[in-house]
């Protein structure tokens, strides 16, 4: 695969993309916050998350795996807390609600939280978490999904690459955000270096003889961040979601040895109203002090930025927004094939 890259204009990529989910059955506004989220994730550089997934969207989408059309039902529970049974709705759709129902909690009650079962994948849940802080709360974004990481001890998918994103305002400075999965990194990196035709560190996961690669084509497995740590965060967060909703995910599998039909994956989104503890303002203005101390820190030779949480992806999305976004040839190519079954021109020469 050729490691050339083209370049591409955010809006240009999230009008194609609309119009591919609308060519699928998707009403006009999920079609376009869909479409946000994934061209999102390329403008901070998270490209495994990025456009490169809409090919294998549109397959679940042709095959019934995501419901273009979902009838997403609420329940409001007691108190701060609702569930949010999502229909299989595409992932965006559903946190996006599900991350409003948790703002409106804090709102009356300080802390929102609201779980979300049966949706797909949500791609970057960092945006998700962004809601949150953008109104002033801090906010946790979690989901879970089907065994694609090893467990310590074993080689095959026992757990998943299960993210957790975490944000919280500044005053001055934009909202920090964490935004990671527990896997030494997530699948849709690997789709980026098969689409680039380059290697991949032997630390990314293994082959199905259990052996470190540097061939995406070979991974089978990934291997979890931290060994036992980021394993048994993953596991954590399968408690804290599909347990927590009775939809459990992981343990039919591994009992069955077969997926889960429908491929569903369940969430959650937390809102917390940080003026509990103290002056709002003053929580904000400690953000910013924290963020300014770090970038004053003494930094290792050949180093020229230090980074809080998410000030890389703000950085580079300043540029991608200027300069256009770099898609891989490999990804091109698919899209294209995208494009022809959609009868739309994708909009790169």
């Amino acid at each position: 695969m050729s490691k050339e890259f083209k370049k591409v204009k955010s809006e240009e990529l999230i009008n194609f993309a609309t119009n591919v989910f609308q060519f699928y059955g998707l009403n006009y506004n999920n079609s376009r916050l869909w479409s946000e989220v994934l061209v999102w994730a390329n403008l901070r550089g998270v490209d495994s998350h990025g456009v490169l997934r809409i090919p294998l969207y549109t397959e679940y989408l042709e095959k019934g795996i995501i419901n273009s059309d979902p009838n997403l039902r609420l329940n409001q529970l007691s108190g701060a807390i609702a569930r949010l049974d999502s229909d299989l709705a595409p992932g965006p759709v559903a946190l996006k609600e599900g991350m409003e129902v948790a703002i409106s909690k804090a709102e009356e009650f300080n802390l929102g939280w609201c779980a979300i079962s049966n949706m797909t994948h949500a791609g970057a849940v960092g945006f998700f978490s962004l809601l949150a802080s953008k109104k002033g709360f801090a906010g946790i974004v979690m989901t879970a999904s089907q065994p694609m990481m090893a467990y310590p001890g074993t080689h095959e998918n026992v757990v998943s690459t299960n993210p957790i994103a975490i944000s919280i305002p500044g005053n001055l400075n934009p909202p920090l955000l964490l935004d990671m999965s527990t896997s030494t990194v997530g699948m849709g990196k690997v789709l980026q270096a098969r689409d680039s035709g380059e290697k991949i560190p032997n630390d990314w996961g293994l082959d199905n003889r259990g052996n470190p690669t540097t061939d995406p084509n070979e991974l089978n497995v990934l291997s979890p961040l931290g060994g036992a740590k980021g394993a048994g965060l993953s596991l954590m967060i399968e408690c804290l979601t599909s347990l927590a909703v009775n939809n459990p995910i992981i343990e039919p599998v591994l009992r069955t040895g077969a997926p889960l039909s429908g491929r569903p994956i369940n969430g959650v989104a937390i809102a917390l109203d940080i003026s509990m503890f103290g002056k709002k303002d003053l929580v904000k203005k400690q953000v910013d002090d924290l963020v300014k101390q770090l970038h004053s820190v003494g930094k290792s030779e050949g180093v020229k930025n230090i980074y809080a949480p998410g000030e890389r992806g703000d950085a580079i999305k300043i540029e991608r927004q200027k300069y256009g976004i770099p898609l891989a040839m490999g990804t091109i190519q698919r899209l294209k094939v995208v494009a022809d079954n959609c009868h739309l021109t994708l909009p790169i020469d």
